[in-house]
């Protein structure tokens, strides 16, 4: 009702309204309602008894489009009516006997009141009916989306493929081969739904159009690859998804079925992720046959040739610490060899330059071998091997100690284990027993290996360096141990993602937030160690992780550990990493950087390597060398 009208008559009627009618006779109201137990009840009062704010509504007739009226008692006195011709006489809010007479509906809630839940129910009827509108919009737009490119699709025309994707700027090789898996799996679903509808002839049309579009697909991994009728067959399977979409079109329908298609492609994801991690770290860790050859032929020729007599030259270089010494701990023969070619390339006094490889006995020989014959130019090479380390004994050793131990050989070399495939990729990275080897480890002893040594230079096998680094002997460490480049980026490799912050043991003693840094390129203070006694640091808190409890297996987190503290932050040129896993490096940043570190599964030696990347190493190659060229290994 339009209580608007109220407020005009309010004020005249209010000084006569308790006084009854304009005759002064005060009248008896039956007044109808509900109780607070939503019982219908009905009351008798007195005119007089009522407020100036009660109001007697007079419905539209039925069948009127005339509004409803408002009026003050007094008002429909003053318009010559009763009560009983200004009052609806039909409904069941009136209260009448068959013939008796009719009683006003009466409401107790003010004009202002009114006035606000009419206002209330007008907005939320315009929005309701625009969220409607909104909706059916939205569904036509999804529909259109769908069904148009399949529809309108011919030969030669160049059409954005837009089924449950985004639109491309340009078609690509391979527009028409997902366009043709797209539109099978719409078909797949709407097969599905007429088989449940038991629309039986539509659902084989369907299927027998999978059948021909999985025939024009073929084994093709482009539109080059596709069968001739592959273009024909998209603007069949449209044609045919439109009537589909006619006749069988449920959103809920075909989103259970298209939720079911979804869950079981994840699962199957699932499972190939699992079988694609065991087998990277699988080509990961595997020696290529190339290099396994490589090996064995440089090995055969060292004792044929009695080369093992031949005695090293300068060995006072190996000790002189006014030289620049660099040290590469590696089984690798070819990747020590790339580490020491694009090393000298940029260097300049190369008689001044010294570099210690220690290897292991299996790799001894051969590694003797290359450097006899391969030797570079004017700088001096020393190679040991790690068995004639005799002072490295499980007695002193924590490694080798616990490698000593059933339990951790039941880890590492025990097949039925329960930490396996199903344990997920981390898991089986860890249990690599390359984590344990003494040559990864052996960096925690440069004092005791280089004993009469200041400064050294530790370099991983798998970098390649593009800038001359004698200027990293003049950095002014500041009384600290460890040069290395930082690592951190935001939130990202810091302490925390290394190491067990569980457990007190270890935040107690470290910074959650501390920054990681990176093995690979790291000046070390030999003389600063050897103060500080970093090695039985690093004892401690190995002995401290027998368990694993403290952190997962490698070098690095024992290595944060060991020189927490202790590690001068240098400039990120002097170490670019990333290379081994991360397709999407700055090229200009790879290009500046003084070493390139191919940390990661995907090393340049291996077929597994990212291709942009394999030049900068493969440059330092000698693929005319003999042995190489033997063991087939070509650019």
């Amino acid at each position: 009702m339009d209580c608007i009208s109220c407020f005009s008559q309010q004020g005249d009627s209010a000084a006569n309204f308790n006084s009854g009618g304009p005759d002064g006779k005060d009248m008896d109201i039956v007044v109808t309602y509900t109780n607070a137990f939503g019982n219908f009840q009905i009351n008798r009062v007195k005119m007089s008894q009522l407020s100036s704010s009660w109001i007697f509504e007079s419905p539209t007739n039925e069948g009127s489009d005339s509004p409803k009226q408002s009026k003050t008692p007094r008002d429909l006195y003053k318009d010559g009516k009763g009560l009983e011709e200004n009052v609806d006489h039909h409904g069941v809010d009136n209260h009448s006997d068959e013939d008796g007479p009719v009683y006003p509906k009466v409401t107790s809630m003010s004009p202002m009141k009114l006035k606000r839940k009419m206002s209330r129910q007008r907005r939320r009827e315009l929005r309701t009916a625009e969220l409607i509108r909104e909706d059916k919009v939205n569904i036509d737009k999804v529909q259109a989306t769908r069904f148009e490119p399949s529809e309108t699709f011919e030969p030669g025309v160049g059409v954005k493929r837009s089924i449950w994707r985004r639109d491309f700027e340009s078609l690509k090789s391979d527009f028409t081969l997902k366009l043709l898996r797209d539109q099978i799996s719409l078909a797949k679903a709407y097969a599905q739904v007429a088989k449940s509808k038991n629309e039986s002839s539509l659902y084989s049309s369907i299927m027998k159009q999978c059948i021909e579009s999985q025939r024009a697909i073929g084994e093709a991994n482009s539109d080059a690859e596709l069968h001739p009728s592959a273009l024909n067959q998209t603007i069949a399977i449209g044609r045919l998804l439109s009537i589909a979409k006619d006749q069988l079109y449920d959103c809920p329908t075909v989103q259970r079925k298209f939720q079911g298609m979804i869950q079981s492609t994840e699962d199957n994801v699932h499972d190939l992720n699992k079988k694609s991690s065991f087998l990277i770290q699988l080509a990961a860790k595997v020696v290529p046959r190339p290099l396994h050859c490589l090996a064995l032929q440089l090995a055969a020729d060292y004792f044929l040739n009695d080369h093992k007599k031949i005695e090293d030259l300068n060995p006072g270089k190996f000790v002189d610490p006014s030289l620049y010494h660099y040290a590469i701990f590696s089984d690798n023969i070819l990747a020590t060899s790339v580490v020491i070619n694009s090393t000298m390339l940029h260097t300049k006094e190369l008689q001044k330059h010294v570099f210690h490889i220690v290897t292991d006995k299996l790799n001894f020989a051969a590694m003797k071998m290359w450097f006899l014959v391969n030797s570079p130019k004017e700088a001096t090479v020393q190679v040991e091997n790690i068995d004639d380390f005799k002072w490295l004994n499980s007695s002193y050793c924590s490694v080798l100690r616990q490698l000593e131990s059933a339990r951790l050989q039941e880890y590492y070399f025990k097949a039925n284990h329960p930490s396996s495939l199903s344990g997920g990729p981390d898991n089986l990275k860890y249990r690599n027993p390359k984590y344990l080897s003494m040559l990864n480890h052996l960096r925690f002893y440069l004092p005791e290996v280089y004993p009469k040594l200041d400064k050294i230079l530790f370099l991983d096998d798998d970098i390649v360096v593009q800038k001359d680094l004698t200027p990293l002997w003049s950095i002014d460490l500041h009384g600290m141990v460890n040069g290395a480049v930082e690592t951190c980026k935001g939130g990202f490799h810091r302490f925390d993602k290394y190491l067990n912050f569980s457990n007190p043991k270890i935040y107690e003693h470290f910074a959650r937030d501390a920054c990681g840094w990176a093995f690979g390129m790291n000046i070390f203070d030999l003389k600063e160690w050897r103060k500080r006694n970093l090695t039985a640091i690093y004892h401690h808190w190995q002995d401290q992780n027998e368990n694993r409890n403290l952190w997962k297996l490698g070098s690095l987190p024992p290595g944060l550990i060991t020189f927490y503290n202790q590690t001068y932050p240098l400039e990120r040129k002097w170490h670019v990493l990333g290379l081994g896993y991360d397709r999407a490096l700055n090229k200009t940043e790879i290009e500046n950087g003084a070493v390139i570190h191919y940390n990661g599964n995907l090393k340049p030696w291996l077929d597994l390597a990212i291709t942009k990347y394999q030049s900068y190493w493969s440059t330092h190659v000698m693929f005319d060398n003999y042995y190489l060229q033997l063991c087939g290994i070509r650019e």
